[in-house]
């Protein structure tokens, strides 16, 4: 490729109103990663060894039953009002909680309940945050260098993912869980700023639905669930996730398989996110590039499954370390995809309850996943919960490809400008509800 195409491909860092928001968000999401890492370390001490594995995995549940109640109403809400002010609410929010467990967690908590309400309470504020967070990106770019936005995107997510578990498991050992807390607070700030610095930004989304209504709501569900190839992709995270999800068990693996300690925990929990950063490197030229997408979600998809199951074969840090770390580029690249098929199938003005319709699948999957993996492995053992699930990943895989002929043979050129499908937003449809964009035939 040629230096001027490695260029064109970082091309959306030239407009300002995106570049604060990805600088903002990756000293905030470096926060949150420190804070999750250390959310799972702290429950493992506060329960004894026969309910660690149940208590971890109540920690998914404890975020996934917010997203279930509030992903419909925050996606109509990102659609309704102005995104820049709602995540400027959000980000607030969640630094008043993040304070909240930090001073309780200084004060000598000794039970894990309040861990789990102040989880739940920031997936509530998450549920908000994001449909509005990932509504706004397509607002600060033009179109053609959306690709570019999402690809950035996730190399800046990446990015804190590697750095913040590592941060905290440095910070667990040596200054002590508060003050993890305390920098996921302060670490919201810099969104904020970021937010408050932008300029030219249109204050809410033009659209024609009725505003915020139960109607609106549903033709958030309407669109999503005519539409196969955004559909597809949205089972296929959900299932791969919820199948393969282990996040939640590695401090099992760093304390009795291991025994690697604190600091080796945060190195596991940021190697999927090492991977994911090279992954998400290689992509941002790459995604321009490689014809056949929906073959490349597919093969990341199988890879993900397959690294999931050596991860739960393994007894070596450094063997445990390279497969979680390939599970992390894999996920990296499926993801990119799964973001450039649905923000360029989705017209702007349903892309909030698009995003809100998704939270369900690629929220509720890895969270439900944690669950899932913890009552199994409260069963049958953490290695074995983990090899199951990968292979039931393998195995979703399998039946979401079966079944969308359409997203086996998606590829580059078939990405056209999205526009309101009839029947999408009340208007009648000529052929029975399906987006002319989408074949009417068997599918997801």
């Amino acid at each position: 490729m040629s230096l001027s195409s490695r260029f064109q491909s970082l091309v959306a860092l030239r407009h300002r109103n995106f570049r604060l928001i990805w600088v903002g968000l990756l000293v905030s999401y470096t926060g949150t990663f420190m804070q999750n890492a250390a959310i799972l370390w702290h429950v493992s001490l506060l329960v004894p060894d026969d309910r660690k594995a149940l208590a971890l995995g109540l920690v998914g549940l404890s975020r996934v039953a917010p997203i279930l109640i509030f992903s419909m109403v925050s996606g109509v809400a990102a659609d309704s009002l102005d995104r820049r002010k709602m995540l400027v609410v959000t980000q607030l929010v969640l630094a008043a909680l993040a304070t909240v467990l930090a001073a309780l967690t200084f004060a000598g908590l000794s039970t894990v309940w309040p861990i789990y309400v102040i989880t739940g309470l920031s997936a509530a504020g998450a549920a908000f945050d994001l449909p509005a967070r990932q509504s706004l990106i397509p607002m600060l770019v033009p179109r053609e260098h959306l690709p570019s936005a999402i690809s950035l995107s996730s190399i800046m997510l990446q990015a804190a993912l590697v750095v913040g578990p590592s941060l905290g498991g440095i910070a667990i050992a040596t200054l002590g869980l508060g003050w993890v807390y305390t920098f996921n607070a302060l670490s919201y700030g810099a969104v904020v700023v970021a937010l408050l610095m932008m300029h030219g930004v249109k204050e809410r989304p033009e659209r024609t639905g009725e505003g915020f209504t139960v109607k609106a709501a549903f033709e958030g569900l309407r669109f999503v669930f005519q539409a196969p190839l955004i559909r597809s992709t949205m089972l296929l995270d959900f299932f791969a996730t919820f199948f393969s999800s282990a996040t939640a068990l590695l401090p099992i693996f760093a304390q009795d398989i291991l025994h690697v300690g604190a600091h080796g925990y945060g190195w596991l929990y940021a190697a999927p996110a090492a991977g994911a950063l090279v992954a998400s490197a290689l992509m941002v030229p790459a995604v321009e590039v490689i014809e056949r997408r929906g073959v490349a979600l597919l093969v990341a998809v199988v890879v993900y499954g397959l690294a999931t199951v050596a991860f739960g074969l393994s007894t070596s840090f450094w063997l445990t370390f390279s497969v979680l770390a390939l599970s992390g580029g894999a996920d990296s690249v499926s993801t990119i995809y799964r973001n450039v098929i649905r923000q360029l199938e989705t017209p702007d003005e349903l892309r909030g309850r698009m995003t809100g319709v998704n939270m369900v699948f690629f929220m509720g999957g890895p969270q439900l996943g944690e669950l899932e993996a913890g009552l199994v492995a409260n069963w049958i053992g953490a290695p074995l919960s983990v090899v199951t699930g990968g292979l039931g990943c393998l195995v979703a895989t399998g039946w979401v490809a079966a079944a969308t002929p359409r997203l086996r043979a998606y590829r580059k050129d078939e990405a056209p400008a999205p526009t309101v499908a009839p029947g999408v937003l009340g208007l009648p449809s000529p052929n029975g509800g399906v987006p002319p964009s989408e074949p009417s035939g068997p599918g997801l």
